[in-house]
């Protein structure tokens, strides 16, 4: 990867990080609900995941704050599952455990929406094969919202307990105070594409992806992020050199870098921490700094 403007193909999202309350609901919520297992948990922190692969840390902080109706922060964290089946299960759990928020089918995507015990979002969504995806006349990605027929996500169920080997964390959606501001950090100095823009919300993403990121400004925050919620997410890109390529890129701003022994992070607009670290190899998987 040279300094061109975009992120390179087969970058992706990697692991996302909440600072809770306290972590004992949040792990029977994201174990016995969303399906994840639980990988590890210590008395501050837990991590969760599939096949082994580590997707949300739970780091618990007491004394945190609330994040109030003013700040930035997490919209959903959205759990993408390879297959309609996988769907229908998380579907069946949800009804036997929590409560359904919403569902839509996005053309490009079949999602369920719940609410985590701290009021975190999140989604739980099946990709339609790429080459039915809509797209616009200059090749863009469309999506849309229309509803979701449950009944008929529901009969695809396996009745499984668990999400599968090959469920990612497919995207991350925030609510943001600035779309100008966090269009030209992600864009002009990260790297993602826009695919779509609903003016109120922006959806971005690395290669060809309907969005690795989503942004909006519904809520109508108005001050940085911070309290309990997202801690941090993660963007992994493919090789040493993309990651190098990024951090030139970051470091030409007045953004500020800091260091971390598989990568850096830094804070977007709204003080949100966003890590970038290269694609492990498969040895390194199961060793990834908390």
């Amino acid at each position: 990867m040279t300094d061109a403007a975009s992120l390179p193909e087969g970058t992706r999202v990697g692991r996302t990080a909440l600072l809770v309350e306290s972590l004992e609901e949040p792990i029977e919520f994201y174990r016995d609900v969303v399906g994840l297992a639980l990988l590890s948990a210590g008395e501050t922190t837990a991590t969760l995941g599939v096949d082994g692969t580590p997707l949300l840390v739970l780091n618990r902080d007491e004394e945190a704050s609330p994040r109030t109706r003013e700040q930035a922060g997490l919209f959903h964290t959205a759990f993408s599952v390879p297959s309609r089946a996988s769907l229908g299960d998380a579907l069946e759990r949800i009804r036997d455990r929590w409560r359904l928020d919403g569902a839509s089918d996005h053309h490009v995507s079949e999602a369920l929406y719940v609410t985590d015990p701290e009021g975190n979002g999140v989604e739980i969504y099946c990709d339609r094969p790429a080459g039915r995806w809509p797209r616009t006349d200059d090749g863009r990605v469309r999506i849309g919202t229309v509803p979701l027929d449950l009944e008929d996500v529901a009969a695809e169920s396996s009745g499984s307990a668990r999400m599968p080997a090959g469920t990612t964390v497919g995207h991350v959606h925030l609510e943001v105070s600035s779309l100008e501001a966090t269009r030209a950090f992600y864009v002009d100095t990260i790297g993602l594409c826009v695919q779509t823009d609903v003016g109120s919300a922006v959806f971005l993403a690395a290669g060809d992806y309907h969005h690795h990121l989503g942004v909006n400004a519904w809520n109508d925050r108005s001050s940085p992020a911070g309290g309990r919620g997202l801690a941090w997410f993660e963007l992994v890109v493919p090789d040493e050199e993309s990651l190098s390529t990024v951090r030139r890129r970051l470091e030409r701003t007045a953004a500020t870098v800091s260091g971390r022994s598989d990568g850096f992070e830094v804070l977007d607009p709204d003080e949100i921490a966003v890590r970038f670290r290269a694609e492990p190899s498969r040895s390194e998987r199961r060793g990834l700094e908390l």
